[in-house]
């Protein structure tokens, strides 16, 4: 990899993340913000962004620039660490058993279900009366 970038896309609920990895210092760009300044003061949600670096070991190597729509700040999180892992993939196929062994690779399925007719929400009912 001759400071070329690697792109790849991630996602989760209803979120989308572009990801672009180029060598650096370990920074990530989320919306042309830090990602500290993007998700407040979160430390749990900033874990789980880096947890893909860590388990390869490539905090310092890599600088990581995101475009992000969709979704609340926390799906789109975790579309940018799904982001993240397929990227490293693309870097380097070795990281692929360490990240898959992790569910990083993995898309989560889960998204919200629909609104049904009759009903409040998807499964919520109106409030039944006997008399």
């Amino acid at each position: 990899m001759a400071d070329k970038e690697i792109m790849a896309t991630g996602r989760r609920k209803t979120s989308i993340a572009v990801v672009k990895l180029v060598k650096g210092k370990g920074r990530i760009f989320v919306n042309g913000k830090t990602l500290q300044n993007y998700i407040g003061n979160r430390p749990a949600i900033e874990m789980l962004v880096y947890r893909p670096l860590v388990l390869t070991d490539n905090q310092e190597k890599y600088d990581v620039r995101v475009k992000a729509v969709g979704g609340g700040i926390v799906a789109q999180c975790g579309a940018i660490r799904h982001g993240i892992s397929r990227a490293l993939v693309k870097a380097n196929e070795e990281y692929k058993n360490v990240l898959r062994l992790e569910g990083l690779l993995t898309r989560d399925p889960r998204v919200k279900e629909r609104k049904k007719y009759g009903r409040k929400r998807a499964r919520k009912r109106f409030q039944f009366s006997k008399r």
